[in-house]
């Protein structure tokens, strides 16, 4: 993958930045990315985001996937300054920030901490261990499992986002998926510093740094690195973990 052009009507050519793939990771261009580290602060500005304690605790930024359900068990406040709308469904433990809305129709299953002026819309299911800071949007139809998001990311259309983190303003087109689950059920691998090793985890989504746009309809796979501001073209199916692109 690389730069491309498009041509509006009656306009001029748009340059087009989109990441070009290495060794399992998709890495910006156009902003001097030579390549992609494992560290939390190669895709997140995380100060100020209220979660720090995940991101400083962890040396390889997979680590956070399975610090989420402790970090929810010691930390989520007691209470809610959501509004509710109709009768969705609410299990225990959650917890929804001032400005919050929850439309008819949405489940959350719980432990989950949702911050402030956040969308949690129709059809949306929350299952156990979902942070999201403020202003994000958690959409129709929509999967939640064992994930963070940072604040302003958005899923709002038929995505499921299983074990993985989005960072600051990332947005998933209709139709993202972010797969979990390799097929052969074996430990998911991804490439550090061009050396693949493996995370110690079975199911492991898509770290996606902030910024970062996936198109309508693209599949990334378990394992998969998306570096900050990059931009995955709509129906790519990436397949992470250092394997070769699927197609």
């Amino acid at each position: 993958m690389g730069t491309g052009r498009w041509k509006l009507r009656n306009g001029p050519f748009v340059p087009l930045f989109i990441g070009r793939l290495e060794g399992g990771s998709l890495v910006r261009q156009g902003g001097g990315v030579k390549g992609l580290g494992s560290s939390p602060s190669d895709y997140f500005d995380y100060q100020g985001q209220g979660h720090e304690e995940l991101f400083s605790a962890s040396k390889d930024v997979w680590e956070i996937l399975p610090a989420i359900a402790g970090y929810l068990k010691k930390h989520l406040p007691k209470g809610s300054k959501g509004k509710i709308l109709g009768n969705p469904v609410i299990g225990e433990n959650v917890f929804l920030g001032e400005g919050t809305i929850v439309e008819p129709g949405a489940y959350i299953r719980g432990p989950a901490w949702i911050g402030r002026n956040c969308e949690i819309r129709h059809g949306a299911y929350l299952r156990e261990n979902v942070i999201a800071g403020d202003h994000c949007v958690l959409g129709n139809s929509s999967e939640f499992k064992n994930c963070l998001l940072l604040e302003g990311a958005h899923a709002p259309h038929f995505n499921y986002v299983g074990d993985s983190v989005l960072g600051r303003d990332v947005n998933l087109g209709a139709g993202v998926i972010l797969s979990n689950y390799r097929l052969d059920g074996q430990v998911i691998r991804v490439t550090r510093a061009g050396t693949l090793v493996e995370t110690g985890l079975r199911k492991f989504g898509a770290i996606i740094g902030d910024g970062a746009s996936v198109g309508c309809n693209a599949v990334l796979n378990p394992g998969s690195l998306v570096a900050p501001k990059a931009k995955i073209l709509p129906g790519t199916i990436w397949v992470g973990g250092g394997r070769k692109k699927a197609g």
